[in-house]
């Protein structure tokens, strides 16, 4: 009886083993005990520097939790591709991502990333609609950390000299590109319209400020084509048409559309909040002469697409205790005001809008959170990047080659519907 017992345990412990194996080789997470260790946090590029600096205080008080900074390169695309890849895998090596806020449905349907309990976080002190990119299907799956929306700058001292305000309406904008920019030897008007994530981002804010949208229900259906879709896209290929909109803001990224505008040869540029501030160092040739206001739209102000990013905990994660303790340090207030002042970038909680102190140091500060507040999720979808790599082709094709709005709808419709209806 001895030997058979014994036998017994032997074989208990080999299948407790080879079933460990299996798990480790399907890519299932094996969570320490206590779900508490090291953690990598991996991000796109930090220009300004200021998370290392972040991640000092939290290292100092949590030895045995520290925190690894992964640093991707600065293009988003590439960003999403090498954190698709680990994750695909079902790789541990990243517990916590910073995760653009487009990426938050199609992470959370692949199952990559894990639900968390909104109650831990405090979300009732941030801009309302941010909370929304972080939702997919009536969950919670990550924590907003940045936010963002466009805004459109202009040439103040232009617009004083003429004595008129800055447009509030396309008919507006587009009546003072054609006229007032060329009196001073400047192109009318430039967004970021290269094919890549920044067109996808200005066309869906020229649909949705004109009351329109590309896709509904979280990805499932194809709203293009409609009037006011078609509104949207025509206030961009007309821009193009009629020259307003200069040939060469084809090729434009961020970069190159703020450089444009800060060398003197733009009078209105949408781009994001971060251009304000490098637009007034002493070697800019437009210091002191640029206004920022909420981007027109038909009949009034327009609507913003919500940039910025999320913090989520990966499902293989074996340390998710830690990660969601991490998350609610770098969302809260002390660390989102460095977010602002030491990383440049538009911090999450509202009332950091309102400090007298920070909006003299950070003027545009009130038009931003109007635009926050009016801006929309970018398109939510499972499919995210196939639907973004769509909408970047078809309509970099047509401001290329004259396409008219409605040839333009129909191929878009035509390439969403493949994409949605492949689940």
């Amino acid at each position: 009886m001895r030997w058979k017992r014994a036998a017994g345990r032997a074989l208990l412990v080999c299948s407790l083993l080879f079933a460990g194996m299996t798990g480790a080789q399907a890519g299932e997470p094996r969570p320490d005990a206590d779900g508490r260790g090291p953690l990598t946090l991996v991000t796109g590029g930090d220009l300004t520097g200021y998370l290392r600096g972040v991640l000092v205080g939290w290292n100092a008080r949590h030895p045995r939790e520290k925190v690894t900074l992964v640093e991707l390169p600065d293009a988003a695309d590439e960003v999403r591709a090498q954190m698709a890849t680990e994750l695909r895998s079902g790789s541990d090596r990243f517990d916590v991502l910073n995760i653009d806020v487009a990426w938050t449905s199609e992470f959370a349907a692949a199952g990559w990333i894990a639900p968390v309990d909104g109650r831990r976080f405090p979300l009732r002190h941030f801009l309302p609609p941010v909370v929304d990119t972080a939702t997919f299907r009536g969950r919670l799956y990550a924590v907003p950390y940045v936010t963002n929306a466009g805004l459109l700058y202009y040439r103040k001292d232009v617009l004083d000299r003429e004595g008129v305000r800055p447009p509030r309406t396309w008919a507006e904008l587009t009546r003072l590109a054609k006229t007032v920019a060329p009196k001073y030897g400047l192109d009318g008007y430039a967004g970021q319209f290269l094919p890549y994530e920044g067109l996808t981002a200005n066309v869906t804010e020229a649909v949705q400020s004109a009351g329109g949208t590309v896709l509904a229900g979280e990805g499932a259906r194809v709203t293009v084509d409609s009037a006011a879709a078609r509104r949207g896209l025509s206030f961009l290929l007309d821009g193009v048409r009629e020259g307003w909109i200069p040939r060469r803001a084809l090729a434009f990224k961020e970069e190159e559309s703020r450089q444009a505008f800060q060398d003197g040869k733009l009078l209105f540029l949408r781009n994001w909040p971060y251009a304000y501030a490098l637009a007034h160092p002493g070697a800019s040739k437009v210091s002191g002469k640029v206004g920022a206001v909420p981007l027109p739209g038909p009949g009034g102000p327009g609507s913003s697409v919500l940039g910025g990013s999320n913090l989520a905990v990966n499902s293989h994660s074996r340390h998710q205790k830690s990660a969601a303790d991490l998350i609610s340090y770098l969302t809260s207030e002390p660390v989102q005001r460095r977010v602002l002042t030491e990383g440049a970038l538009p911090p999450v909680w509202a009332g950091l809008y309102e400090e007298p102190g920070l909006v003299r140091r950070f003027p545009y500060l009130p038009t931003l959170k109007r635009s926050v507040l009016t801006a929309r999720p970018r398109l939510k979808s499972p499919r995210y990047d196939q639907v973004s790599l769509a909408v970047q082709a078809v309509v970099h094709d047509a401001l290329v080659h004259g396409r008219s709005t409605d040839a333009t709808v129909a191929r878009l419709s035509r390439e969403l519907r493949a994409i949605v209806a492949r689940g």
